[in-house]
């Protein structure tokens, strides 16, 4: 909690007078701390690119996922709406500039790609979890393709990113930072506060372009190129 709140006076008082590079140095670096306080390690392969425009996507897992890329790599998120009415985690999400979305509604949607590919243009780096929803890591979800277009649209690359979290000592697959079906968030923090030992692996692929395909190819595309990548480096 002290960390959280330090994050958001950071956003709330530290933010108006640093440069938006600065800001994306402290996103990184009070996330990296946020995973050392949980008792995560971060293991990165691959590499992230170094700079915008760029769309990474991602398979989504967990509650931890959004803290674990900007530890990697700072991003600006699509996020579901809902997030934004989270104590305090909204308020660390909207002054880290993420994209909300109401995924219910096709019109709203249309607005967040909109507004992702004016953010592409303007050389962001934009994150998004195609999924939709998280997973219990075991399987990938379908990819949905509607957030794509934005990539297609501002003519940018994508960088696809494999996540997972594994048990640090067998280097198996950890289900305890799962946050899907029934599990609630305090008892999904409590799961991997209790666990420890808990390494988080990010693989990114390398970037690459539409070269035609439309978007809904593109994520089917992007889908296996993810799924190769969980199985490059399973262990850690």
């Amino acid at each position: 909690m002290p960390h959280i709140l330090a994050g958001l006076l950071t956003i709330l008082f530290r933010f108006p007078r640093l440069s938006q590079e600065q800001r994306e140095i402290r996103v990184q670096v009070w996330s990296r701390e946020m995973l050392a306080r949980l008792g995560v390690r971060l293991v990165v392969k691959g590499t992230p690119s170094t700079r915008g425009p760029v769309l990474l996507v991602a398979n989504h897992i967990s509650w931890l996922d959004i803290t674990s890329l900007h530890a990697a790599r700072y991003c600006r998120f699509v996020s579901k709406a809902d997030v934004k009415g989270w104590p305090l985690i909204g308020a660390l999400a909207s002054g880290v500039g993420t994209l909300f979305i109401e995924r219910e509604s096709r019109r709203d949607a249309m607005r967040v790609v909109h507004h992702m590919a004016d953010s592409l243009r303007a050389g962001d780096v934009v994150a998004v979890f195609p999924e939709g929803t998280t997973s219990d890591g075991v399987h990938l979800l379908p990819f949905h393709a509607n957030l794509l277009q934005a990539a297609i649209t501002a003519e940018v690359p994508v960088q696809p990113v494999a996540l997972q979290f594994l048990e640090a000592h067998t280097g198996q697959r950890s289900l305890a930072p799962c946050y899907v079906g029934d599990d609630t968030l305090l008892g999904s923090v409590w799961r991997t506060v209790r666990a420890r030992g808990i390494t988080v692996q990010m693989v990114f692929g390398e970037p690459q372009v539409a070269l035609g395909r439309d978007r809904r190819t593109w994520a089917a595309d992007l889908r296996a190129t993810i799924e190769q990548l969980r199985q490059l480096s399973p262990r850690v």
